[in-house]
């Protein structure tokens, strides 16, 4: 009996060490807790006290050197574009029919009348393109409302490209 005791008494420290030794070997530092500098942090990393080197004057980040204001912000001499910056094809006519089945039909349904899924599941109904205001706005103003939202409409800038 003594010795089953024992026996026990030695299982159970076998087992405890082993939990205690998987433990130890679990503390791995995940991305977030591991040493970085944070943005604009100080730092020993130069002699100037900083954690990085500052940008280069007249640096535009890869992608960003955005001049044609036609074609990257719909404007034509500070105004809405009444024209596209580029010309119209087949091709343009179908990529801008998929962009818009995927970002706009659920507000404003596939013929742009405003009653999308969304609409009637509840949320508020946006304006008909098919009305004499929209049908008179100039190019330039469908860009600046799909590129910076209108009323509770979200931008979409991040997901069309121009």
């Amino acid at each position: 009996m003594a010795s089953m005791r024992w026996t026990i008494r030695i299982g159970r420290a076998i087992l405890a060490a082993l939990c205690l030794a998987c433990l130890t070997a679990c503390d791995m530092q995940d991305m977030y807790e591991q040493p970085k500098y944070e943005p604009l942090q100080a730092g020993d990393a130069f002699s100037d006290g900083r954690s990085a080197r500052p940008l280069e004057p007249d640096t535009v980040a890869q992608g960003q050197l955005r001049t044609n204001a036609l074609f990257y912000a719909g404007k034509s001499n500070g105004k809405e574009a009444t024209s596209l910056p580029m010309p119209l094809t087949a091709q343009l006519l179908k990529r801008g029919q998929e962009r818009y089945d995927i970002y706009c039909a659920t507000c404003h349904d596939r013929i742009g009348n405003g009653n999308g899924m969304i609409v009637q599941r509840g949320f508020r109904q946006p304006a008909s393109f098919h009305i004499q205001r929209l049908r008179d706005a100039p190019i330039g103003y469908f860009y600046d409302v799909t590129s910076n939202g209108f009323g509770v409409m979200a931008d979409l800038s991040s997901q069309i490209t121009p």
